[in-house]
């Protein structure tokens, strides 16, 4: 895969006329912020923008889209590997270009020999960290494994589990989780793929998925028995290894680590999110009651509100001095309880199916649902770290809406994993039968460049109908300018630029 990869010297060329041009209305970027919470987060942001002039995506007046256009396709195209998928680096890619890659995607023409019919539904697909095999975990026990870049089938892991698989994980380019309802997580290494490595038991139900902490080299899975469990990867063998129970808390559905490994996300199917903050997986937390959960929500934030004073929902934090369970202990996983505020869900309950988290850490993506099922909502939520508190409001680090869009509900009951841009700046979302594209602005700036003063509708930057049943999973490659959805019938679709 390395051969594809461009040099740091490498720069795209640039026709003149686009740089005099360059503040064009096309191309005008998002004035940034004055708050705050952009100031710490700027280095990444200045990253992209001050890549502006050496980048090929900009284009002159809209007289000469045409060949600027060509021009990028052109750039592109000398960047590729196997059959045509560019190499996306976001560190130095101006995102202009990459509103116009994505805005073209299409079905790959080989994706459509990706059946996993027999197989039964796609519940999970992930890329190796590398984007050399995707992974798909189905409903009838079986794993398959293919070369995204070729669509070439390399290996079906039969009877993988005794019942559906849920998740994939990879802790490197090489050793993989999975995780299954028949309460057991397997470890696999994709160079002897005829055996697991070892089978991991210590759940009481259905496993949902899996984390990793890079760290520790802890692996972190949840299960509906409302378990989070850790396990000691430093000493696995072949019976299995090391493992405790970390935290438990009712009506759990996913857990998630920030990518820092500071936080960990928990959603639940009573609508409640908790945090832990300052997260020491080492230590043990468990929460004496589901009762002290229950807290009121807050009004969702109004036009003239300060940004640093709006929060999505109620607050209640539990830590050393409050909590009975953790006299004595340090004040680290110190736990927060949130009820995320939803759009046209004020008076009624709902159910957090999805979680995600953005790959700098900025945001959290949910998936929505209410209790009667007769609505869904994708929302983001941005973190509030370093806000100045209001009392009773807690000093931790709480959560604000700033993004929301309804969904299809289509195919109620199953639950439709969404998944961030490797750059955060796009949400793949399952929509029907099909997939959208959706972006914080029209031109897919970054999150800290178009933050609202009100909350405000994610933008479709393109939506795609491939497949013949309801869309379950979408998943990004994590190199390439691709990314891939499966359904419930059991079929994957690859999706790249159309030149």
């Amino acid at each position: 895969m390395s051969s594809g990869q461009p040099s740091d010297n490498e720069e795209p060329e640039e026709p003149r006329a686009a740089e005099e041009n360059d503040d064009s209305d096309e191309d005008t970027v998002p004035a940034r912020p004055s708050s705050p919470r952009a100031g710490r987060r700027s280095t990444g942001a200045q990253g992209s923008s001050g890549l502006e002039s050496g980048t090929g995506g900009g284009t002159g007046s809209r007289g000469r889209g045409s060949s600027a256009c060509d021009s990028l396709f052109s750039w592109v195209c000398r960047r590729t590997v196997g059959r045509g998928t560019p190499f996306v680096d976001p560190a130095r890619d101006h995102f202009r270009n990459m509103t116009r890659l994505y805005s073209s995607m299409s079905p790959a023409t080989d994706s459509v020999n990706l059946s996993t019919q027999t197989h039964g539904a796609v519940f999970n697909l992930e890329y190796s960290p590398d984007g050399s095999v995707l992974t798909v975990a189905c409903e009838q026990t079986e794993v398959l494994l293919f070369d995204p870049i070729s669509s070439r089938h390399i290996k079906t892991l039969v009877e993988a589990h005794e019942d559906c698989v849920n998740n994939i994980r990879f802790l490197d380019n090489r050793l993989f989780a999975t995780c299954s309802d028949d309460t057991t997580i397997a470890l696999w290494d994709l160079r002897k793929l005829n055996s697991k490595v070892c089978t991991l038991h210590g759940h009481a139900s259905w496993v949902k998925n899996i984390e990793y902490d890079t760290h520790t080299r802890l692996l972190v899975t949840s299960g509906f028995d409302g378990n989070v469990i850790t396990w000691d990867t430093n000493r696995f063998t072949e019976d299995g290894c090391p493992h405790k129970k970390f935290f438990h808390t009712r009506y759990l559905m996913r857990m998630r680590l920030t990518p820092d490994c500071s936080k960990m996300l928990i959603s639940t199917s009573s609508g409640y999110l908790l945090i832990l903050h300052d997260l020491d997986l080492t230590q043990s937390l468990e929460v004496c009651s589901y009762r002290i959960l229950r807290a009121r929500r807050a009004p969702l934030c109004t036009e003239g509100s300060s940004a640093g004073s709006r929060s999505a929902g109620s607050r209640h934090t539990i830590d050393s001095k409050t909590h009975p369970h953790r006299e004595g202990l340090s004040p680290r996983n110190s736990l927060e309880v949130l009820t995320p505020e939803i759009p046209g869900e004020r008076d009624r309950g709902n159910c957090i199916t999805s979680l995600q988290l953005h790959p700098k850490g900025w945001a959290t993506l949910l998936r929505c649902s209410s209790n009667m099922d007769d609505q869904e909502w994708t929302c983001v939520y941005e973190f509030q770290e370093g806000a100045p508190p209001r009392p009773p409001v807690s000093p931790r680090c709480s959560l604000r809406l700033t993004h929301y869009i309804e969904e299809a509900n289509v195919g109620r009951g199953y639950i439709k994993e969404l998944c961030f841009s490797p750059d955060g700046r796009l949400i793949c979302s399952p929509y029907g039968y099909g997939v959208r594209l959706l972006a914080f602005d029209e031109h897919c700036a970054e999150l800290v460049d178009c933050m609202p003063v009100r909350t405000a509708l994610l933008r479709e930057i393109r939506s795609i109908y491939s497949h013949s049943d309801v869309v379950l999973t979408s998943k990004f490659s994590p190199t390439h300018c691709q990314f891939a959805s499966g359904c419930l019938s059991g079929r994957v679709a690859l999706y790249q630029p159309h030149f």
